[in-house]
């Protein structure tokens, strides 16, 4: 759509990491706002999402292909932007924090762009607002246990939130000095059906072994809380921030965003096994407690809940989704699957 003359074009909004299962979720949400849609993702990733989460139902949506480890690929892709969100992670086949701890290629991925994207915009400088930066950070760059609601100092314990923090800070530190303005949404463990790839997270795994008759293992007791976002919550707090007229009460920093609503993990996965046996007729599998394998990190042990009341009244954001109907969107999607 071509701006008519005298009117204000709408913002284009980039998506790195557009076909993950986050960024699909942030593009389904953005696709239903008056902005233009580019959806960065691998060559290939593109074409493995459903339509409902490629924003096809925007006039505006454009996909993008690009190896952004590649020189000049995140310039190129950011290119007239006006919004960036930046959501590109090193995903490993149980979780993206666990893939860190042991490839040492993590790096190049979680914290490469970061410095990329802030190269690009620092030579594109010029005339105008510099463009919004979104960052998905980590509730785990914090490292320690207990309620957080971002006023802590950065203390983390794994490789993965160690990266995720030198991401942070390579774009605040740029929006400190004007390149960009950067906003840091830091997640706790995301988790749902949302309208795209249903991820490999925790609560994913132990739904599909419940389906295939196992115990669901709990390390220890069980006893650690964990705070729990639905993916489309999480996609929704990148779209109130997706407005670059908004960013200047939002940039410069990081906000926690969360439920404020724990669950222990004993709990969760007994859950999760109850919503199984509803779809499947059989009896839930049982919950068995086992002892932390040697892979285990200091943060497995820590459970974390965000307060996430500043950026609530910052934003008006609040999470909608409640874990049993989600859970069982979640069971139910995966029965769909295995249909297939």
């Amino acid at each position: 759509m071509t701006a008519v003359a005298g009117e204000k074009a709408e913002p284009l909004v980039v998506v790195l990491g557009a076909a993950g299962y986050l960024g699909s979720a942030v593009v389904a949400e953005l696709a239903r706002r008056p902005v233009r849609l580019r959806r960065v993702a691998r060559p290939g990733r593109l074409r493995e999402i459903p339509a409902a989460a490629r924003g096809d139902a925007s006039s505006q949506a454009s996909p993008w292909a690009a190896d952004l480890s590649r020189p000049g690929a995140v310039a190129r892709a950011v290119a007239g932007a006006d919004v960036i969100v930046h959501l590109v992670a090193h995903i490993g086949e149980a979780s993206a924090w666990r893939a860190a701890e042991h490839d040492p290629a993590a790096a190049r991925v979680n914290v490469g762009p970061a410095h990329d994207l802030v190269a690009a915009l620092r030579a594109r400088r010029g005339g105008g607002p510099p463009p919004v930066v979104l960052f998905a950070g980590s509730a785990s760059q914090v490292g320690r246990a207990g309620v957080i609601d971002g006023s802590e100092p950065d203390e983390p314990v794994t490789v993965y939130a160690r990266q995720k923090l030198a991401a942070e800070r390579a774009l605040l530190a740029a929006s400190a000095e004007g390149v960009l303005r950067g906003v840091s949404l830091r997640l706790p463990t995301v988790y749902g059906a949302g309208p795209g790839p249903l991820g490999n997270g925790v609560v994913t795994a132990m739904a599909r072994r419940a389906f295939a008759g196992e115990p669901l293992p709990v390390w220890s007791d069980g006893s650690v809380e964990r705070d729990l976002l639905h993916v489309t919550d999480a996609a929704r707090a990148f779209s109130v921030c997706a407005d670059p007229d908004r960013a200047g009460a939002l940039a410069g920093r990081h906000w926690v965003v969360g439920t404020g609503r724990p669950v222990r993990v004993a709990d969760l996965f007994a859950a999760v096994a109850r919503s199984v046996a509803a779809h499947t007729g059989a009896p839930p599998v049982p919950v068995v407690s086992v002892e932390p394998p040697a892979t285990a990190t200091a943060a497995d042990a820590r459970g974390t809940v965000v307060d996430a009341s500043a950026f609530r009244t910052a934003t008006g954001w609040r999470p909608r989704q409640s874990m049993p109907e989600a859970l069982d969107e979640l069971v139910a999607a995966l029965a769909r699957q295995r249909a297939v």
